[in-house]
């Protein structure tokens, strides 16, 4: 239902984003400039006053600053391209944005003495985390990770409808919308990882020989955290190399 909710969403935003992206790019203003904007004022909507309680206003400026996420990219199509720095701004202010979001929840609901929501807040801050960087994981190596019940756009609009019953001073509701989400959102990070698992299904990498290592072993030797290829996969082979979340693609 949120999937159907977001998708609805965005074309009927689209009619209203594509004429505000031309105005600011005849003004001189940047996709890149949008994205910085649009993120300074999530965090002040999550640290600044859900931290502390007042929901709906920062439910009001979360939802408006989560629009500029269309609008850097209708800015980017209006003008015909887009560039590779962009991207990784776009994702990379994503991540924190949504990190500001939960983590600020996580914080009021376990400073009011409701733990077990917190840790669902928590939860969902964690494998929303994970899901993004599946995805990106994966694409650096070369598989498709589309998939999941439970992306940005349906975990933001799930945890906005549990804050307006919040609003409306319907506690239970919200807790069940954000335990809902974490739920979600793991069975999400399954999806992914299954859904990469098929399409490598068979697939291994040369790392050498009995007579020593080979020049693909050399250098995932002398690789960082996050470069090499993880091999062997189903075998038990301890010595794979795994990625490290600080250095691989899409952290």
């Amino acid at each position: 239902m949120a999937k159907i909710f977001s998708v609805v969403g965005r074309a009927g935003a689209a009619r209203v984003v594509s004429p505000v992206a031309r105005a600011l790019l005849r003004a001189g203003v940047t996709p890149d400039v949008v994205t910085l904007i649009g993120t300074g004022a999530v965090l002040a909507g999550a640290l600044g006053f859900v931290a502390r309680g007042h929901i709906l206003t920062g439910l009001i400026i979360i939802t408006l600053s989560v629009s500029t996420d269309m609008l850097d990219g209708a800015m980017a199509r209006a003008r015909g391209y887009s560039t590779p720095f962009g991207a990784f701004l776009d994702s990379t202010m994503d991540r924190i944005a949504d990190a500001a979001v939960f983590g600020s929840l996580a914080f009021w609901l376990g400073n009011t003495g409701h733990p077990l929501p917190a840790i669902g807040a928590l939860i969902c801050l964690g494998a929303g985390q994970v899901i993004s960087y599946a995805k990106a994981r994966a694409q650096s190596v070369g598989f498709e990770c589309n998939v999941g019940i439970a992306e940005r756009a349906e975990r933001l609009i799930i945890v906005g409808v549990g804050g307006l019953f919040y609003i409306f001073g319907l506690d239970l509701v919200f807790w069940i919308a954000i335990w809902v989400l974490a739920v979600l959102s793991l069975i999400t990070v399954g999806q992914r990882i299954l859904y990469v698992r098929r399409q490598a299904a068979g697939m291994r990498t040369p790392l050498g020989n009995a007579d020593g290592p080979g020049p693909a072993a050399a250098d995932s030797a002398t690789a960082g955290d996050g470069d090499a290829p993880r091999t062997g996969e189903g075998d038990g082979d301890s010595s794979d190399p795994v990625p490290s979340p600080g250095r691989g693609a899409g952290t």
